[in-house]
């Protein structure tokens, strides 16, 4: 098993949005690093939705339904399945992760403008225990 985190702009697509269709293509990702992160998602890895801009916080708990297929947009990249599974208690807002010390090294803190980071368990298990 191994975690993510998919960052999104709540206005073009949100959790609401993924949520609402239960199952959707995860595509759209035009970045190298985080195209071989998408390349490495396999079925049932836990990923956290992010939503960016305004709200800036950790908002839904989705797994991976489908691995790795060439994105419908521009097949020179890739794209995921996602299911949602459930929207966080309490979200857990950006503010939060930099305050936790032991989150310091994740790359959501560290590569802010990267749209998919991988999560070691340790920091999956800590961010889902502030969302509850």
């Amino acid at each position: 098993m191994q975690y993510w985190i998919v960052k999104t702009e709540p206005s073009t697509y949100s959790w609401n949005d993924l949520e609402s269709k239960g199952e959707d293509t995860w595509d759209g990702v035009r970045n190298f690093q985080a195209r071989n992160f998408l390349k490495l998602m396999q079925v049932g890895d836990l990923v956290l939705l992010y939503h960016s801009g305004a709200e800036k916080a950790l908002v839904g708990l989705a797994q991976v339904s489908q691995e790795s297929f060439p994105d419908p947009q521009d097949e020179a990249w890739v794209a995921v399945k996602l299911k949602a599974i459930q929207p966080l208690s309490n979200p857990v807002t950006l503010s939060r992760l930099q305050a936790e010390p032991s989150l310091a090294e994740i790359s959501l803190l560290k590569q802010s403008r990267l749209s998919v980071h991988s999560l070691s368990e340790a920091a999956y298990q800590l961010i889902h225990s502030l969302s509850t």
